[in-house]
């Protein structure tokens, strides 16, 4: 698989399940950034926006300290990697 980073798929699969579960608990991005500092990682709200808007990347722990503070686990962030997979291989086969 070519490591494009212009790929509209490639910054991070795991933006709309974030999205998603963070809306479920009534989240703010605020609220969101200040559990993550007490956890000692800092990603500010602007960036929480610009990862579920797929701008920005998320390393594996910042994708831990995010799915602790959702209280879930770290794959459920990556349930949407199958279908990212189907359509990133169609697209690349056409």
């Amino acid at each position: 698989m070519k490591n494009n980073r212009n790929n509209k798929y490639f910054l991070n699969i795991s933006n709309k399940q974030i999205k998603k579960h963070r809306l479920a608990q009534k989240l703010s991005y605020e609220k969101l950034s200040l559990k993550l500092m007490l956890l000692g990682v800092d990603i500010s709200a602007q960036s929480l926006y610009h990862i579920e808007a797929n701008k920005r990347t998320v390393t594996d722990f910042e994708l831990c300290a995010i799915a602790k503070c959702l209280n879930i686990s770290p794959i459920e962030l990556l349930n949407d990697f199958e279908s990212y997979l189907e359509v990133y291989t169609q697209e690349t086969e056409s």
